[in-house]
């Protein structure tokens, strides 16, 4: 028998071994369920409290895309109004040089003109023949001004054409961007349940495929399948601009389960990767990874890896697409570059020809002078035979044709050296043109 107490009253009374026990076990029952409760209540705070701090990560790290992409269309806006500014640079000095030369030729032709006037009839014939010449000239150079001020309204509607597509491209990217947030937030929220029993390389070609049609049409993406070095990876993706690969990328998905004994570690397959890059002639190296799941170095984001292997970065299956997203669009630049460099050596070649023309006016008028002074000389030898009376009109005709010296010697000594003193506008122009040829020349 036992002994029992009652709180209450004070009273103490006897029980046998039974009812003890079921008294024991009352007790017992009621302290383990208020443990169960009070501990269901503590996990349950925990658990809010963690998913309260993956949302706000996940909202910072979309402010973060946002603010990128907003510096980049400012940027953009930025280069559009420096090649606008440009454009209205270049039309105003070709606008002043060129009246500037007008004006010269025609002062030139006036003093020949003047100096010539007193000459016989046959080199007064050979002056109207320059003049003529000097007037096709003239009407070709307006020509090549009407020319450049169309080339230049086109490339206004050009650039703001492409100012249009670059707002509307970007509007567009920014919707899908904010569709992959939303769809990874989802997939974060399910991530402990959805990758379970399914394949990474599946999830990752299915993602993939969602934008290709719409973002990648002419990408190549596919799994590797060649193993004739030893080794492969999973996927390879190319894309192609102008008929001009401008980006590789190798990727490999690791993913092991939770139960598994030996946990693998990403450096692990750096090695491996970076040469199935290398054999495969791709420019980047992608590691698309589960492993390490406690590690805040690879759950903050894209990590940079370059410091052990060039050109490799290891993501979370979240960051999938965005990183191809980024990649493309840093190599795209460089088809700009190449653009503009094209265009560069353009406008180098006009200002090389514009020298060219005004050496090939020097060299034809000096040649006209060599023929009007031979028939000058056979002037001269006729007025030697007759009379005295004429002395007069062969001494000047003597002048006239050192006047005519002269006027070679200065043709002569015209170049581009000299037509640009004292106007450092075009000067500028022309250095900056010989420096962008020598430039183009090395890069080519």
């Amino acid at each position: 028998m036992k002994e029992l107490k009652c709180p209450k009253c004070g009273n103490v009374f006897k029980v046998d071994e039974a009812d003890y026990a079921a008294i024991v076990g009352q007790v017992k029952n009621a302290e383990f369920n208020q443990e169960v409760e009070r501990r269901m209540k503590e996990l349950e705070k925990q658990q809010k409290a963690e998913q309260k701090a993956e949302t706000l990560k996940a909202e910072q790290n979309y402010q973060k895309l946002l603010s990128e992409k907003e510096l980049n269309l400012t940027q953009k806006d930025a280069e559009i109004a420096k090649l606008q500014s440009q454009l209205e640079g270049i039309e105003k000095t070709n606008q002043l040089s060129l009246a500037k030369e007008i004006a010269k030729k025609d002062k030139e032709i006036a003093a020949l003109q003047t100096q010539l006037s007193s000459n016989e009839s046959k080199l007064k014939v050979a002056i109207l023949e320059e003049q003529n010449k000097s007037k096709d000239f003239l009407q070709k150079k307006e020509q090549e001004i009407q020319k450049l001020k169309g080339d230049m309204e086109l490339a206004q509607k050009e650039a703001i054409i492409k100012e249009k597509n670059l707002k509307e491209d970007f509007q567009s990217r920014l919707k899908l961007k904010q569709e992959e947030v939303d769809h990874y937030k989802e997939l974060k929220a399910h991530m402990s349940t959805k990758m379970i029993g399914e394949s990474l390389e599946v999830h990752c070609s299915t993602e993939f495929n969602r934008v290709r049609s719409m973002m990648y049409p002419c990408a190549y993406f596919e799994k590797d399948n060649d193993a004739s070095g030893g080794s492969k990876g999973d996927f390879i993706f190319r894309d192609t601009a102008d008929g001009v690969e401008y980006i590789s990328i190798m990727f490999e998905m690791k993913n092991e389960m939770e139960t598994t004994a030996t946990k693998h570690k990403n450096e692990d397959f750096f090695a491996k990767l970076d040469k199935d890059r290398k054999e495969k002639g791709c420019e980047y190296a992608v590691l698309v990874s589960l492993l390490e799941p406690d590690s805040e170095l690879y759950n903050e984001g894209i990590v940079d890896v370059s410091y052990k292997y060039p050109k490799m970065y290891v993501i979370r299956p979240q960051f999938f697409m965005p990183l191809i997203s980024l990649l493309t669009q840093a190599s795209k630049k460089s088809i700009e570059y190449q653009k503009e460099l094209i265009l560069a050596r353009q406008q180098s070649v006009d200002v090389t020809n514009f020298e060219n023309k005004v050496n090939a006016f020097r060299d034809k008028f000096a040649g006209h002078y060599q023929k009007a002074s031979e028939k000058f000389n056979k002037a001269i030898e006729e007025i030697d035979k007759t009379i005295k009376s004429l002395q007069k009109m062969k001494d000047n005709l003597l002048s006239s044709e050192n006047y005519l010296r002269l006027a070679n010697n200065d043709t002569e000594d015209l170049s581009i050296k000299k037509l640009i003193r004292g106007n450092p506008t075009m000067k500028e122009k022309f250095e900056e043109a010989r420096r962008m040829d020598e430039a183009s020349t090395h890069l080519g």
